[in-house]
């Protein structure tokens, strides 16, 4: 690999020759830290009203969530502040490293629940409250990695034996061993996040085409292996309502209730154990309850907009790395996000998919708050730099000025 395929200041990358700095990036970047506050704020009442019964039910206290949803929300804000201002470049470095370290732990989890030292799905490693859920970790591991690589082989990106194949093996690795948690769901989202970076990428359609349609049928079996996928079809195809899940059916009662205004804060009827997990994976229903097709209207444009911000930011990076990396983050909390409101409108099967920075969790936040940070380090960046080059312009005219006295 030649030197100049390094995006990084201290190897004399072609990539870091700054034009003029963008505007446009500049103001996404903020536009994008406005829009995720908003979600972040609109998360934290809706969790402590959505979650209030089953916290004092499970926990003797109503209060259980909010607290710790606060907590996630400082951690998140504090993440976004410290990565916004990194060199995202570091993410270059370190992105092998990264990789191998979620094909190691998605193995160590495959290992223990082989050994029967996980009972039942196979998703999170930590100790007592400090767990986090790997396939998070995964998803932004693949992003790191495939950008590299997509950046690295761009001369040679249509070649199937040094291009193509690899990058596929390795997805293929990664995407089987989520899927086997069993988290389907998910696995089939970074499978998507994978693929459509390596179009973005310039890899041959063709290639694309053929490992999609040869994989369809395995992901299909795969699919209706398991009992409660089978059900969760066969709910969702049901054409009456004897034939839907309870959850499904409790789901579409809250959001039937909430009209064109809602109902108001605080006065969800759902969230009375009616609707199970009404402050994650179905708290966008509590959401249409309280505040109505309009206030489910402001969620989904808040998300839409945090989709064009991404857009615009992977447009107007410094270089291909940060092109394909803020690409890859966006595709990834906005596709997160419009797949759980599809859910919640019974659009598609259920899934165990979170709402992005609204749904309770730790682990989804901080994983989505470090890819906030990623898309405003690369967003400022070329101010950043530029900054960094006027500085050392006016020192080294200062040194030249004393000389001269």
């Amino acid at each position: 690999m030649r030197t100049a395929d390094i995006p990084d200041s201290t190897q004399g990358s072609d990539s870091l020759k700054l034009p003029v700095p963008s505007p446009a990036a500049a103001v996404a970047g903020k536009l994008l830290l406005l829009i995720v506050a908003f979600l972040i704020c609109i998360g934290i009442v809706i969790v402590y009203s959505g979650g209030a019964g089953w916290a004092m039910t499970k926990y003797a206290s109503s209060e259980y969530f909010l607290w710790r949803q606060l907590l996630f929300a400082g951690l998140g804000a504090v993440i976004i502040i410290l990565v916004g201002r990194l060199d995202y470049h570091v993410f270059w470095k370190i992105s092998r490293i990264l990789l191998l370290a979620s094909i190691g732990m998605l193995s160590l989890l495959l290992v223990m629940k082989l050994a029967h030292l996980i009972s039942g799905a196979a998703r999170w490693l930590g100790v007592g409250p400090f767990k986090f859920q790997v396939s998070d970790f995964a998803k932004y591991a693949v992003i790191f990695y495939f950008s590299r690589l997509i950046t690295e082989k761009r001369e040679y990106i249509k070649d199937l034996r040094d291009s193509y194949m690899p990058m596929l093996s390795t997805l293929l690795l990664v995407v089987g061993l989520v899927a086997v948690e069993p988290n389907f769901s998910t696995s089939s989202l970074i499978a998507i996040i994978g693929f459509m970076l390596m179009f973005i990428g310039g890899v041959s359609i063709r290639y694309l085409l053929t490992t999609a349609l040869a994989i369809l049928p395995v992901a299909l079996a795969f699919a209706v292996a398991a009992p409660y996928r089978v059900a969760r079809l066969v709910s969702f195809f049901s054409g009456d309502e004897k034939g839907m899940s309870y959850q499904v059916m409790q789901a579409l009662i809250g959001l039937g209730n909430g009209g064109w205004y809602g109902r108001g804060i605080g006065n969800s009827m759902q969230r009375e154990l009616y609707l199970p997990l009404s402050y994650n994976d179905f708290v966008f229903v509590i959401v249409g309850e309280e505040y109505g097709f309009i206030g489910a209207l402001v969620v989904l444009a808040l998300f839409v907009g945090f989709m064009v911000c991404g857009i615009i930011i992977a447009k107007h990076a410094p270089d291909n790395f940060g092109r394909y990396v803020a690409t890859g983050v966006s595709l990834a909390i906005s596709l997160f996000a419009f797949i759980n409101i599809a859910v919640a409108c019974h659009l598609i099967p259920t899934t165990g998919v979170a709402l992005p920075f609204i749904s309770y969790g730790g682990s989804a936040m901080i994983f989505n708050s470090l890819g906030v940070g990623i898309l405003i380090s690369i967003s400022s960046h070329r101010n950043r730099q530029e900054g960094k080059t006027l500085s050392g312009e006016a020192d080294e005219s200062q040194d030249s000025s004393r000389v001269n006295q």
